[in-house]
Protein backbone atom coordinates (compact mmCIF):
# COMPACT_ATOMS: atom_id res chain seq x y z
CA UNK A 1 0.00 0.00 0.00
CA UNK A 2 1.32 3.71 -0.89
CA UNK A 3 2.15 5.34 2.05
CA UNK A 4 0.46 8.04 1.07
CA UNK A 5 -2.89 6.18 1.28
CA UNK A 6 -2.15 4.76 4.15
CA UNK A 7 -2.11 5.82 8.01
CA UNK A 8 -0.45 4.19 10.85
CA UNK A 9 -2.04 1.44 13.05
CA UNK A 10 0.57 1.13 15.38
CA UNK A 11 3.40 -0.24 12.92
CA UNK A 12 1.29 -1.73 10.73
CA UNK A 13 -0.01 0.71 7.46
CA UNK A 14 -3.69 0.46 7.11
CA UNK A 15 -5.81 2.65 4.66
CA UNK A 16 -7.64 5.27 6.94
CA UNK A 17 -11.47 3.25 6.75
CA UNK A 18 -9.40 0.46 7.95
CA UNK A 19 -7.78 1.76 10.84
CA UNK A 20 -11.34 3.75 11.84
CA UNK A 21 -12.41 0.21 12.01
CA UNK A 22 -9.42 -1.78 13.45
CA UNK A 23 -9.60 1.55 16.76
CA UNK A 24 -13.34 0.84 16.84
CA UNK A 25 -12.30 -2.90 17.69
CA UNK A 26 -9.60 -2.30 20.16
CA UNK A 27 -12.25 -0.02 22.42
CA UNK A 28 -14.97 -2.82 22.09
CA UNK A 29 -12.19 -5.18 23.53
CA UNK A 30 -10.88 -3.31 26.49
CA UNK A 31 -14.12 -0.88 27.36
CA UNK A 32 -15.21 -2.91 30.25
CA UNK A 33 -11.76 -2.91 32.70
CA UNK A 34 -10.71 0.34 30.61
CA UNK A 35 -10.35 2.39 33.74
CA UNK A 36 -8.93 -0.31 35.89
CA UNK A 37 -6.08 -0.44 33.05
CA UNK A 38 -5.88 3.44 33.32
CA UNK A 39 -4.76 3.03 36.69
CA UNK A 40 -2.49 -0.06 36.21
CA UNK A 41 -0.89 1.61 33.62
CA UNK A 42 0.03 5.21 34.94
CA UNK A 43 -0.25 4.47 38.43
CA UNK A 44 -3.28 6.70 38.84
CA UNK A 45 -1.10 9.44 37.50
CA UNK A 46 -3.53 10.27 34.19
CA UNK A 47 -6.06 11.44 36.92
CA UNK A 48 -3.26 14.08 37.77
CA UNK A 49 -2.62 14.89 34.13
CA UNK A 50 -6.59 15.28 33.40
CA UNK A 51 -7.12 17.79 35.99
CA UNK A 52 -4.12 19.65 34.73
CA UNK A 53 -5.84 19.33 31.44
CA UNK A 54 -9.21 20.88 32.97
CA UNK A 55 -6.75 23.36 34.71
CA UNK A 56 -5.45 24.59 31.33
CA UNK A 57 -9.11 24.61 29.39
CA UNK A 58 -10.16 27.71 31.03
CA UNK A 59 -13.49 25.91 31.51
CA UNK A 60 -16.09 28.04 33.28
CA UNK A 61 -19.85 28.19 34.40
CA UNK A 62 -22.09 28.87 31.56
CA UNK A 63 -19.55 27.14 28.68
CA UNK A 64 -20.33 24.68 26.02
CA UNK A 65 -17.96 22.02 26.17
CA UNK A 66 -17.19 19.19 23.75
CA UNK A 67 -15.51 15.92 25.04
CA UNK A 68 -13.75 14.61 22.10
CA UNK A 69 -13.43 10.79 22.26
CA UNK A 70 -14.64 11.39 26.10
CA UNK A 71 -14.70 7.44 26.39
CA UNK A 72 -15.82 6.33 30.03
CA UNK A 73 -16.41 9.55 31.38
CA UNK A 74 -13.08 10.99 33.26
CA UNK A 75 -12.64 14.18 31.62
CA UNK A 76 -16.31 14.57 31.50
CA UNK A 77 -16.91 14.28 34.93
CA UNK A 78 -14.29 17.18 35.59
CA UNK A 79 -15.52 19.49 33.26
CA UNK A 80 -19.60 19.21 33.95
CA UNK A 81 -18.60 20.32 37.44
CA UNK A 82 -17.13 23.66 36.29
CA UNK A 83 -19.88 24.36 33.35
CA UNK A 84 -22.74 23.49 35.60
CA UNK A 85 -25.32 24.87 36.60
CA UNK A 86 -26.01 26.70 33.21
CA UNK A 87 -23.26 25.44 30.98
CA UNK A 88 -23.43 21.77 28.91
CA UNK A 89 -21.41 19.50 27.94
CA UNK A 90 -21.50 16.83 24.72
CA UNK A 91 -19.42 13.69 25.27
CA UNK A 92 -18.62 12.36 21.90
CA UNK A 93 -16.81 8.84 21.29
CA UNK A 94 -16.62 6.74 17.86
CA UNK A 95 -17.01 3.31 20.36
CA UNK A 96 -20.21 2.24 21.38
CA UNK A 97 -18.89 0.52 23.94
CA UNK A 98 -17.00 3.37 25.42
CA UNK A 99 -19.83 5.77 25.53
CA UNK A 100 -22.02 3.59 27.07
CA UNK A 101 -19.76 2.72 29.90
CA UNK A 102 -19.04 6.65 30.36
CA UNK A 103 -22.83 7.07 30.65
CA UNK A 104 -23.41 4.25 33.00
CA UNK A 105 -20.19 5.84 35.26
CA UNK A 106 -21.97 9.67 34.64
CA UNK A 107 -24.99 8.34 36.22
CA UNK A 108 -23.92 6.86 39.09
CA UNK A 109 -22.23 10.05 40.07
CA UNK A 110 -25.57 11.80 39.58
CA UNK A 111 -23.98 13.90 36.90
CA UNK A 112 -26.80 13.68 33.91
CA UNK A 113 -28.58 17.11 34.55
CA UNK A 114 -26.38 18.93 31.79
CA UNK A 115 -24.56 16.26 29.48
CA UNK A 116 -25.56 15.05 26.47
CA UNK A 117 -24.46 11.76 24.82
CA UNK A 118 -23.57 11.11 20.86
CA UNK A 119 -21.22 8.51 18.98
CA UNK A 120 -19.68 10.53 16.21
CA UNK A 121 -16.32 10.30 14.44
CA UNK A 122 -13.83 13.49 15.43
CA UNK A 123 -13.06 14.05 11.72
CA UNK A 124 -16.90 14.96 10.80
CA UNK A 125 -18.40 16.31 14.03
CA UNK A 126 -22.29 16.69 13.56
CA UNK A 127 -22.46 20.14 14.71
CA UNK A 128 -22.75 23.64 13.48
CA UNK A 129 -19.78 26.31 13.14
CA UNK A 130 -18.93 28.14 16.47
CA UNK A 131 -21.27 25.48 18.67
CA UNK A 132 -18.57 25.14 21.87
CA UNK A 133 -16.57 27.51 23.86
CA UNK A 134 -13.80 24.72 24.41
CA UNK A 135 -13.06 21.59 23.11
CA UNK A 136 -11.37 18.65 24.70
CA UNK A 137 -9.79 15.71 23.53
CA UNK A 138 -7.50 13.25 26.40
CA UNK A 139 -5.73 10.52 25.07
CA UNK A 140 -8.13 10.40 21.15
CA UNK A 141 -6.14 11.95 19.13
CA UNK A 142 -3.20 9.46 18.14
CA UNK A 143 -6.35 7.00 17.46
CA UNK A 144 -7.60 8.75 14.82
CA UNK A 145 -6.98 8.34 11.41
CA UNK A 146 -6.90 11.54 9.76
CA UNK A 147 -5.45 14.11 12.46
CA UNK A 148 -5.66 17.28 10.24
CA UNK A 149 -9.28 16.32 9.56
CA UNK A 150 -9.96 15.83 13.53
CA UNK A 151 -8.00 19.50 14.18
CA UNK A 152 -9.79 21.28 11.38
CA UNK A 153 -13.23 20.11 12.78
CA UNK A 154 -12.04 20.71 16.29
CA UNK A 155 -11.47 24.80 14.89
CA UNK A 156 -14.93 24.96 12.83
CA UNK A 157 -17.02 24.31 15.91
CA UNK A 158 -15.29 26.59 18.61
CA UNK A 159 -16.48 29.82 18.57
CA UNK A 160 -13.80 32.86 18.31
CA UNK A 161 -12.12 33.45 21.64
CA UNK A 162 -12.61 29.70 22.29
CA UNK A 163 -10.00 26.95 22.71
CA UNK A 164 -9.06 23.46 22.52
CA UNK A 165 -6.67 21.08 25.06
CA UNK A 166 -5.14 18.19 24.15
CA UNK A 167 -3.85 15.31 26.06
CA UNK A 168 -1.66 12.98 24.26
CA UNK A 169 0.87 10.89 25.23
CA UNK A 170 4.49 12.24 23.53
CA UNK A 171 7.75 12.11 23.47
CA UNK A 172 10.11 12.27 26.74
CA UNK A 173 11.56 15.63 27.09
CA UNK A 174 14.49 14.76 28.59
CA UNK A 175 17.88 13.28 27.13
CA UNK A 176 18.12 10.09 29.17
CA UNK A 177 19.15 7.23 28.01
CA UNK A 178 18.42 4.79 30.85
CA UNK A 179 14.94 6.48 31.07
CA UNK A 180 14.25 5.94 27.52
CA UNK A 181 15.38 2.10 27.63
CA UNK A 182 13.10 1.63 30.58
CA UNK A 183 10.09 3.90 29.15
CA UNK A 184 10.44 1.80 25.99
CA UNK A 185 10.53 -1.91 28.32
CA UNK A 186 7.61 -0.62 29.99
CA UNK A 187 5.40 0.34 27.31
CA UNK A 188 6.73 -2.50 24.62
CA UNK A 189 6.70 -5.43 27.15
CA UNK A 190 5.01 -4.62 29.95
CA UNK A 191 2.00 -2.95 28.77
CA UNK A 192 0.60 -5.88 26.60
CA UNK A 193 1.41 -8.15 29.62
CA UNK A 194 -0.85 -6.66 31.89
CA UNK A 195 -3.38 -6.06 29.11
CA UNK A 196 -3.44 -10.12 28.60
CA UNK A 197 -3.59 -10.70 32.08
CA UNK A 198 -6.55 -8.31 32.89
CA UNK A 199 -8.23 -7.84 29.88
CA UNK A 200 -7.43 -10.70 28.05
CA UNK A 201 -6.23 -9.28 25.02
CA UNK A 202 -2.42 -7.73 25.20
CA UNK A 203 -2.95 -7.17 21.10
CA UNK A 204 -5.15 -3.99 22.01
CA UNK A 205 -2.58 -2.82 24.23
CA UNK A 206 0.50 -3.44 21.92
CA UNK A 207 -1.35 -1.68 20.05
CA UNK A 208 -2.04 1.21 22.07
CA UNK A 209 1.63 1.58 23.23
CA UNK A 210 3.06 1.85 18.95
CA UNK A 211 0.39 4.11 18.49
CA UNK A 212 2.71 6.50 20.89
CA UNK A 213 5.81 5.72 18.69
CA UNK A 214 4.02 6.81 15.68
CA UNK A 215 2.44 9.64 17.19
CA UNK A 216 3.30 13.35 16.02
CA UNK A 217 6.26 14.80 18.78
CA UNK A 218 5.01 18.09 20.44
CA UNK A 219 6.61 20.52 18.41
CA UNK A 220 4.96 18.61 14.79
CA UNK A 221 1.85 18.64 16.86
CA UNK A 222 2.34 22.03 17.69
CA UNK A 223 2.81 22.98 14.07
CA UNK A 224 -0.61 20.88 12.79
CA UNK A 225 -2.40 23.04 15.28
CA UNK A 226 -1.43 26.06 13.42
CA UNK A 227 -2.19 24.88 9.86
CA UNK A 228 -5.55 23.90 11.34
CA UNK A 229 -6.03 27.54 12.04
CA UNK A 230 -5.33 27.61 15.82
CA UNK A 231 -3.34 30.46 17.02
CA UNK A 232 -1.44 31.33 20.26
CA UNK A 233 -0.63 27.41 20.14
CA UNK A 234 1.52 26.54 23.23
CA UNK A 235 2.25 22.89 25.08
CA UNK A 236 3.36 22.11 28.37
CA UNK A 237 5.26 18.62 29.09
CA UNK A 238 4.14 16.28 32.18
CA UNK A 239 5.92 13.58 33.58
CA UNK A 240 9.07 14.61 31.54
CA UNK A 241 7.30 14.30 28.50
CA UNK A 242 5.52 11.14 28.74
CA UNK A 243 2.39 12.94 28.18
CA UNK A 244 1.96 16.74 27.01
CA UNK A 245 -1.45 19.68 27.23
CA UNK A 246 -1.30 21.31 23.77
CA UNK A 247 -3.63 24.26 23.89
CA UNK A 248 -4.56 26.92 21.08
CA UNK A 249 -7.11 29.32 20.39
CA UNK A 250 -9.76 30.49 18.26
CA UNK A 251 -9.39 33.92 16.55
Amino acid sequence: MDNEESVAFGYRRVAPGEKTRLVDGVFSSVAERYDLMNDLMSGGLHRLWKRCAVELSGVRAGHQVLDLAGGSGDMTALLARRVAPEGRLVLVDLNAAMLERGRDRLIDQGLVANIDFLRANAERLPFAKQSFDVVCIAFGLRNVADQSAALGEMRRVLRPGGRVVILEFSQLAVSSPWLTRLYDAYSMRVLPALGQLVVGDGDSYRYLAESIRTHPDQETLLERMREAGFVDCDYHNLSAGIVAIHRGFCA
